[in-house]
């Protein structure tokens, strides 16, 4: 038995050190991955309309998974808390409101925000209060300013490629030739003058017919 035993474990050592070497690279890549999605959106959480901003958001799904032990799924606690999180800033991203209750809806955006970034926070190692994850980001008021022209922009050019408002024109001056005016002006005097018979017109008749 001590012989078989001393070859199971030859044969076996060097395989059990392959598969626990993959799952420590596995492991690591998963944390990488929660990493980078995690300081992506800290990064840009001032900016979320930023292409950036939302390809980290299209990976939470993906970097917060979980794993796979013997085929069966399984996920953590801090992990399901983030899958949770980001379902519910989800489902408020994709529910469209008018103009009245915008405001409100940027204000509950902004608190499921937050509670998926603690989450987040929380799994990936990081402590934050959410006093910090909320007021702790600068964004440049001109960043502010450009972004609400380019809004403004797209929202009017929309409008008016689809009919609902027109463009304001104004027309001030058009461009004319001095000549032209004057000799225009000349001819509307000379007949002004012809038709109210305060003037001469003078007419010519002219006879093309030949005799024989």
């Amino acid at each position: 038995m001590n012989d078989w035993s001393v070859v199971l474990a030859t044969l076996l050592g060097p395989v059990l050190a392959v598969q626990a070497q993959k799952a420590v690279e596995r492991a690591r890549e998963r944390g990488s991955r929660k990493s980078w999605v995690f300081h992506q959106l800290m990064a840009t959480r001032a900016a979320r309309v930023s292409s950036e901003h939302v390809q980290a958001l299209n990976m939470i799904d993906l970097a917060f998974y979980g794993q796979k032990i013997f085929g069966i799924h399984r996920r953590s606690k801090s992990e399901q808390s983030v899958i949770d999180t980001w379902r519910e800033y989800h489902d408020h991203l994709n529910t469209k409101v008018d103009d009245d209750a915008l405001r409100i809806w940027h204000i509950n955006g902004d608190e499921l925000f937050i509670n998926m970034l603690f989450a987040m926070a929380d799994d990936v190692g990081y402590k934050f209060d959410r006093v910090q994850l909320k007021k702790g980001s600068y964004s440049p008021i001109a960043h502010g300013e450009l972004e609400d022209q380019q809004r403004a922009l797209r929202k009017l050019a929309i409008d008016v490629l689809a009919g609902d408002t027109s463009l304001k024109m104004e027309v001030t001056s058009f461009p004319i030739h001095d000549e032209a005016l004057k000799a225009q002006l000349e001819l509307q005097s000379k007949l002004s003058s012809a038709l109210d018979g305060s003037g001469a017109l003078t007419v010519a008749i002219k006879d093309d017919s030949k005799v024989e």
